[in-house]
């Protein structure tokens, strides 16, 4: 009797802790090509997908590549950081969208998303590279988008003040836009640097309720190189050419244009219904029109 009494004693234990145990989260998890996604995600014992090892990274938490490969679409319902920096990992997205990130738990404040060094291939059905459903705060760097059907990243937040970086990117070759903003709720602030956005419908869209500020990027070979639609967008120092229209301004927005250089466009500078404010410093020559400012910025 004292053996079955032990023996029932042991398996409650055994019971009890092996759910805790499975429902343990890493701070850090590795993915691999050659990984299993029934692994812990430790480094020695990686996963094979993002979507495996999110499921294993705690909330503020982060994942790694080991290698470069492929990674597959995953959906970021927490906050968390994906850095590939350093091997490239990538998402093949054919049919379905490469990242999706849609967080609303109370319990997570900060709602940060931190995507580094991710090439996302939409292989020409791809829906869209990122798209941007509920979050505080989203960082996209250092990574491609190419080849969806919509758009690179698409921003379709409802409430809030959500704060969009995106640095050193690639943005190009999309059926849809570069980037777009279809805001139906709250404020987007939109910061775009160092990127590239080539060969989309769009290179930057922007719908209401958003504020954007866009320098030292190029915007060519799109249909428009960036339009602004009841919103506001400030310009500076970018390269915009071989556009089919450079800058539009359409009812209601504002764009800011400052030390541009706007080249090689069918037309250059087009407003309907909203306003081009230039500070005056900028090169608009060589389009087959190269269109005006609506106004002019004064120093203050």
């Amino acid at each position: 009797m004292k053996k079955i009494a032990t023996r029932t004693f042991v398996l409650m234990i055994l019971a009890f802790a092996l759910p805790l145990l499975a429902s343990a989260q890493a701070t850090r998890t590795w993915v691999s090509g050659v990984g299993d996604d029934v692994n812990p995600c430790s480094r020695t014992a990686p996963c094979k997908t993002f979507a495996g090892a999110i499921s294993k990274t705690a909330t503020n938490g982060e994942i790694n590549c080991l290698d470069p490969a492929g990674y597959g679409a995953v959906t970021i319902t927490k906050s968390i950081t994906i850095d590939c920096e350093d091997t490239q990992g990538s998402i093949l997205s054919a049919g379905t969208n490469g990242v999706i990130i849609n967080i609303t738990a109370a319990t997570d404040t900060k709602k940060a998303v931190k995507i580094r060094g991710i090439s996302i291939n939409g292989a020409g059905t791809g829906i869209n590279g990122i798209r941007i459903l509920a979050a505080n705060t989203v960082n996209v760097e250092d990574g491609v988008i190419d080849g969806v059907t919509q758009h690179g990243i698409s921003i379709e937040t409802t409430s809030g003040t959500p704060r969009i970086v995106v640095e050193r990117m690639a943005i190009r070759s999309n059926t849809g836009n570069g980037i777009n903003a279809f805001i139906t709720g709250g404020t987007v602030n939109l910061s775009v640097a160092d990127s590239l956005f080539s060969s989309n419908a769009t290179g930057i869209n922007l719908s209401s309720n958003t504020k954007a500020v866009v320098r030292t990027s190029t915007l060519a070979n799109n249909t428009t190189g960036a339009v602004a639609f009841q919103s506001d967008l400030n310009l500076s120092n970018c390269t915009i050419s071989g556009n089919t229209i450079g800058v539009s301004s359409s009812t209601g927005g504002v764009v800011r244009i400052f030390a541009n250089v706007i080249t090689s466009n069918g037309t250059g500078l087009s407003s309907s219904g909203g306003s081009i404010l230039s500070s005056g410093n900028n090169q608009v020559d060589g389009n087959t029109l190269n269109g005006g400012p609506t106004g002019f910025l004064t120093n203050t």
